[in-house]
């Protein structure tokens, strides 16, 4: 297979995703000022700056690696994102952005990356289907962009995207995948808000069946932005985050980018906002 992985490389140093275009920032990102080398890419998004810093590429996770972790398998295809963000960025200079909160539990830079040219290191992962979405309540910038780069790699079935362990999940198969970050599609049999706590049932019975849950703080932001939960009633989702098992299978939502409405089912066609 290296073969394969060499002709994703070659394609990886071919910029298609968005760039920078000179020194403008998209909207609603600060850049950090001065360009820092790449010395040392830990993973497919992690990488060691020439200050000593580590960054971790916000907005994006790509396949894991053990790193030292006792017991744990590399998951499926994460050596080939290692190689694919070294050749993006190894030994080149970055400009570092942010567009929420600036460092991680672990100290690691929470960063936007963009290389000499105005490429944009983690579209270009995406499209090239070597990461997954993967946004937080409090670092939110520019994930509509990412949504819409991801589904282009999938739609392409690029990188990740042809390996089973990656594919989108039905709500029935969500209670096999309790512990691991999954896209769960299906259609919103009811919603409903319970002490404060929004929920979104995917099946008739939700002690068993899937279930999204919105803690009230979350639920009060949704509806800040103009999103009240009844709308999803009835409606086709596609949902990503870590599954836990409570009542059944459930995944805790923060934001609303982790709840894409879909226009057609998953074999047919692309996602839209809620409306």
């Amino acid at each position: 297979m290296r073969w394969f992985y060499g002709i994703i490389l070659i394609a990886l140093l071919q910029p298609t995703a968005p760039s920078l275009a000179g020194a403008v920032l998209p909207a609603g990102l600060t850049a950090e000022e001065g360009r820092f080398g790449v010395v040392e890419v830990i993973d497919g998004d992690t990488l060691v700056l020439e200050d000593g810093r580590q960054v971790r590429l916000v907005g994006i996770q790509a396949p894991k690696l053990p790193l030292g972790r006792q017991g744990f398998k590399a998951w499926p295809l994460a050596e080939a994102a290692r190689d694919a963000l070294s050749a993006m960025t190894l030994g080149r200079d970055m400009l570092l952005a942010y567009g929420g909160r600036r460092v991680d539990r672990h100290g690691r830079a929470l960063a936007q990356l963009f290389d000499s040219d105005g490429s944009w290191i983690q579209g270009r992962m995406l499209e090239a289907g070597m990461a997954r979405v993967y946004g937080f309540a409090d670092n939110r910038a520019l994930l509509p962009d990412m949504l819409a780069l991801e589904q282009r790699a999938r739609d392409a079935r690029r990188g990740i995207w042809r390996h089973p362990f990656y594919g989108v999940r039905s709500p029935d198969e969500a209670a096999e995948r309790i512990g691991g970050f999954e896209l769960v599609e299906g259609r919103v049999v009811s919603a409903a808000i319970v002490r404060g706590r929004g929920y979104l049932n995917f099946g008739a019975d939700w002690k068993t069946d899937f279930t999204v849950t919105l803690a009230p703080e979350v639920r009060r932001r949704f509806e800040a932005e103009g999103i009240v939960i009844a709308a999803y009633e009835g409606r086709l989702v596609r949902v990503r985050g870590w599954i836990k098992s409570f009542d059944g299978p459930m995944i805790a939502v923060t934001h609303a980018e982790q709840l894409e409405v879909l226009a057609k089912p998953r074999e047919e066609g692309a996602a839209h906002a809620i409306d």
